[in-house]
């Protein structure tokens, strides 16, 4: 019986088990399915960024994501709503506190067996604070729409293709300045 030196064994054992996994199915690539970029024209990111931050959702437009543009405005618009709305729940209850302590005032309070004093200075608290909560979150709203506008910017040519393969193969590498064999993992993102 013939002894085979135990690197040809390795080799052997490499390539009968080396085997190609593929992520997905392949895909037959023709023009219509593939994305692609203008080469002449280079993607910013600050004019993403600066574009969306003077006008919300001009970077998504930019970045040619348009469909966040309605969920932005949609967040935005509910924002305003919400603070306009509050703001005149807020001067109503005000003016009629005023009314109520000026012993001069020609005008009728609309809310005077409805709510005391003390009652319509809880409504005008909550309804500032409710007002104020809603130019909050409008803030917040538009400075993710520019983190949006900036991170999509960078992820812009960044290559999102459906040919993902893990290829494992036979490797021969030095370990100590002597061969060695081993597996090699390659990740394929073409």
């Amino acid at each position: 019986m013939p002894k085979f030196p135990l690197l040809h064994i390795s080799f052997v054992f490499l390539f009968f088990f080396s085997v190609n996994l593929k992520a997905q199915e392949e895909l037959k690539s023709n023009s219509a399915d593939t994305l692609q970029v203008d080469s002449g024209e280079v993607h910013s990111v600050s004019k993403a960024t600066w574009l969306s931050t003077a006008l919300p959702g001009a970077g998504q437009y930019y970045n040619r994501a348009y469909w966040k543009m309605p969920i932005i405005y949609g967040g935005l618009g509910a924002c305003i709503y919400m603070a306009i709305d509050n703001h005149q729940s807020y001067r109503r209850y005000l003016d009629a506190f005023f009314l109520r302590i000026d012993s001069n005032a020609t005008a009728t309070d609309q809310y005077l067996n409805i709510y005391s004093e003390r009652e319509l200075i809880e409504l005008q608290n909550i309804y500032r604070d409710w007002r104020d909560l809603a130019i909050i979150i409008g803030a917040v709203v538009w400075a993710l729409n520019v983190v949006d506008a900036h991170v999509d910017a960078h992820l812009y040519d960044y290559n999102v293709n459906d040919d993902l393969s893990l290829r494992v193969e036979p490797n021969m590498f030095f370990v100590n300045n002597l061969p060695a064999v081993g597996l090699r993992l390659r990740l394929n993102l073409q």
